[in-house]
C-alpha cells in the first residue's frame, strides 16, 4: 500500500500511455510558458510536491520516466536516456500547447541535455526556451559516484538489485541530505514505496545503464551544454557528496558566461530539502534577462 502522501500525488495525475509501457504524468494550466520538471535517479515526480505549490500561477507539468515511481516498469528491457527524452517530447507535445521551461535534476540534466542537443539540431518538436540545470553528474568524470552506484554498474548489479531493501534503500538516500536538511522518515518511506512500487528496486542495475550512456554521449551533452543558444543557468546545492562542486565546476567551463546560483548548506535534493528556496531560485533564473 502507498503511503497517503504518494496515494495523493498519484490521484491528481495521470497515466500517459507509450510503446514501453504507461508513464504517470501531473500538470496544470496557468500563465506563462509551461515548466517542465524532470527527476532524477532512484525517485520520481514526488520530489517536486513541495515544489509546484510555490510556481504560482505559473503551468507546469512533470512526469514519472519509465521504470520509475508509478511508471511501468517493463522488463526486460533496455532503458536508455534516448528513450525517455522522447517520451519527454510526446508528453509534452500532449500536455502542452505553448513554449516551454525546463528545470533537471540528477539523472534528469542528462534527458535535458539530450534535448539541448535536439533543439540545436533543429529536432525538438515543441519551443524550448530556457533551462535550468541542477545537481547531477552531467560531467560523470567529475562525480564522487556512492559506492552502490559503482556496484549496480558491475556484474554484481543483478545480485544488489535483488538483495535490495527497504532499510537498507532508506539509509543509503539519506546520506544524499545534508546535515542541515536530514531525510526524514515520512520522506525516506515515500521514496522506498515509489522505487519499489511494481517491483522497481529489483531493476535498479537496468535502471542506472545512464551512467554508461553519460560516457558514450559525453561529446554530445557536453557540447550541447557548451552550444545551445538559448539562456542556461545552473542551480547548484554545495553539500552534494555525489554530484559536487566538481561538477559544477565543469559546467562554468563549458559554459563560462551561465548565470550561477548556488545553495549552501544543501544536499542533492534541495527540492526536498528547501523547497521554497529552490522554487524562489529556479524561478529567478528562468526571468533573469
Amino acid at each position: 500500500m502507498l503511503p497517503p502522501s504518494v496515494a495523493e500525488w498519484r490521484d491528481g495525475g495521470t497515466f500517459f500511455p507509450t510503446s514501453a509501457g504507461r508513464v504517470f504524468v501531473r500538470s496544470s494550466s496557468g500563465a506563462g510558458p509551461t515548466i517542465l520538471l524532470l527527476h532524477g535517479y532512484p525517485s520520481s515526480s514526488y520530489d517536486y510536491r513541495q515544489v509546484v505549490p510555490h510556481l504560482g500561477e505559473r503551468a507546469w507539468v512533470t512526469l514519472d520516466f519509465l521504470g520509475f515511481g508509478l511508471s511501468d516498469k517493463p522488463r526486460p528491457h533496455r532503458y536508455s536516456l534516448l528513450e525517455q527524452a522522447d517520451i519527454v517530447a510526446a508528453v509534452v507535445a500532449d500536455t502542452t500547447a505553448g513554449p516551454v521551461e525546463l528545470i533537471a535534476h540528477d539523472m534528469g540534466t542528462s534527458v535535458a541535455t539530450e534535448l539541448l542537443a535536439r533543439d540545436t539540431q533543429g529536432q525538438l518538436p515543441f519551443e524550448l526556451q530556457r533551462a535550468v540545470i541542477g545537481n547531477g553528474s552531467v560531467i560523470l568524470s567529475r562525480a564522487s559516484l556512492r559506492p552502490a552506484q559503482k556496484l549496480l554498474r558491475s556484474p554484481l548489479g543483478p545480485l544488489l538489485s535483488r538483495m535490495s531493501n527497504g532499510s537498507s534503500f532508506v539509509r543509503e538516500f539519506g546520506k544524499l541530505f545534508s546535515v542541515g536538511h536530514p531525510l526524514s522518515d515520512e520522506e525516506g518511506q515515500a521514496q522506498w514505496a515509489l522505487w519499489s512500487n511494481n517491483d522497481g528496486h529489483r531493476i535498479a542495475h537496468l535502471l542506472i545503464y545512464y551512467l554508461n550512456e553519460r560516457v558514450s554521449y559525453a561529446s554530445r551533452w557536453h557540447g550541447a551544454v557548451r552550444d545551445w543558444p538559448k539562456p542556461l543557468s545552473f542551480l547548484w546545492a554545495l553539500d552534494d557528496p555525489v554530484a559536487t562542486t566538481n561538477v559544477l565546476d565543469g559546467l562554468r567551463e563549458l559554459r563560462p558566461a551561465a548565470t550561477v546560483v548556488e545553495l549552501p548548506g544543501v544536499g542533492h535534493y534541495p527540492q526536498v530539502e528547501v523547497p521554497e528556496e529552490f522554487t524562489r531560485s529556479a524561478l529567478n533564473l528562468l526571468s533573469a534577462d
